[in-house]
């Protein structure tokens, strides 16, 4: 049994993110997945990183478990939406806090590159925005996708990583956000 745990970021609530991540949850359970999931504006936490990694905070009981809830997870499945070109502040903070030298990463004196302490697991990401994808993608350089795939998945061994945007989320009809619940749905069967 595929042990699963879906992070859904968007700050609103109810938001589409929340329905995409239910989707994504049905289509797994139905495929015989073990999912758990965890809805960051349900916790919590500090969002800022106070003290950067000299003077860390203690971390909540929250971020204590969504931690334990990573460890224990094959597949992580990350929704949040694009604002302004990256993740909400919300999504950030949750990266800034957990992710942290010890936990994710263990720099050694001497060593360029870290131990990467979350290898074995692999991601997808499902994001939203208003714009459309090709415009995210080749005018503004996909820096949320680029930040995430490379700048902390890649750093801290969790690959592959596959990217499932949904575009122009406000202009879209309903009958069209059904059909992209239906293709999250699917995804989830496929559990990848």
């Amino acid at each position: 049994m595929k042990k699963i745990l879906i992070i859904q970021g968007n700050p609103v609530s109810p938001s589409y993110n929340g329905a995409i991540a239910e989707a994504y949850r049905n289509g797994a359970v139905q495929a015989g997945a073990e999912v758990r999931m965890i809805t960051l504006n349900e916790l919590e936490f500090n969002m800022n990183l106070e003290g950067g990694y000299r003077n860390k905070l203690p971390l909540e009981p929250d971020l204590l478990e969504a931690q334990e809830a990573i460890k224990w997870a094959e597949h992580l499945v990350w929704v949040f939406p694009i604002w302004w070109g990256g993740p909400p502040a919300l999504f950030k903070g949750f990266i800034d806090r957990i992710f942290m030298p010890g936990y994710a990463f263990k720099y050694h004196k001497g060593k360029l590159l870290p131990d990467q302490l979350l290898k074995g697991r692999t991601a997808r990401m499902i994001t939203t925005m208003d714009g459309p994808n090709w415009y995210y993608k080749w005018f503004q350089g996909e820096p949320a996708h680029k930040m995430m795939k490379i700048s902390t998945f890649a750093l801290t061994g969790i690959k592959p990583v596959r990217i499932t945007p949904v575009d122009l989320v406000g202009k879209q009809s309903e009958e069209q956000r059904k059909k992209w619940l239906e293709k999250i749905e699917q995804l989830g069967r496929k559990m990848g």
